[in-house]
């Protein structure tokens, strides 16, 4: 089924994709000249499938939860900002804080992503195939960055129990970051999100990185730090 936004209001768009019929057995849905609108396909709650053929603006795919949705082109601020479940697929590149404050599903990046990507995700996989701008997981709590490229400077600044791996460089990393070894169970998380995923990579290639666990009580002899 096309929703095309050139005949139709956004508004409309995202009401009527976040209150299916359940008893319809319409589950595919192509999104038609998004313009580069914000909060296309915000708060999506049913297993569907959508594919936005073009880019969109701000906060792409936000709160999805168990929606499928894949977007053709490049994507603004905030894409899958607060995603709980489901999966969302970026074929371009992603500007500053994607999958930020994400709690759980997969965000796929093909392209690259901005600054704070990743900023205070609490147990979202976020896949991104290129590289990522600085301070990516900044305060990250919980779940897996896994950047295919390099790394720009502060990653991981102020993470808690996150998990970061890396597979090209990082330029440097932020406060209490630091990297971590690379043992058989971190392999196996790798292993299970590329298979799940369907990507054909070797785990061993990359490095992982976390937090030391240093700031999560004041101590004032790292005060410099806060």
């Amino acid at each position: 089924m096309n929703l095309d936004l050139k005949k139709k209001k956004l508004r409309e768009v995202n009401s009527y994709l976040q209150n299916i019929d359940r008893k319809d057995n319409q589950r595919k849905f192509e999104i038609l000249n998004p313009q580069g609108q914000h909060a296309i396909c915000a708060g999506l709650k049913d297993e569907i499938d959508v594919n936005i053929k073009g880019h969109t603006g701000y906060y792409c795919a936000g709160m999805n939860q168990k929606a499928n949705i894949k977007v053709d082109g490049n994507v603004g601020t905030g894409v899958a900002e607060n995603m709980m479940s489901g999966k969302v697929t970026i074929c371009g590149n992603a500007s500053q804080a994607a999958g930020a404050t994400g709690h759980g599903g997969t965000l796929i990046i093909e392209g690259d992503a901005s600054s704070r990507c990743g900023i205070s995700m609490k147990g979202i996989d976020i896949i991104v195939k290129g590289s990522v701008g600085h301070m990516s997981a900044f305060m990250a709590q919980k779940g897996n960055l896994i950047i295919f490229g390099d790394a720009d400077e502060d990653l991981g600044d102020s993470i808690y129990e996150a998990k970061i791996f890396v597979k090209g460089k990082v330029k440097s990393l932020g406060a209490d970051c630091v990297e971590k070894k690379m043992d058989e169970k971190n392999i196996q998380i790798l292993k299970d999100i590329f298979k799940d995923n369907n990507i054909k990579e070797d785990p061993k290639n990359f490095k992982r990185y976390g937090s030391a666990r240093n700031l999560y009580n004041f101590k004032i002899d790292n005060v410099g730090s806060y």
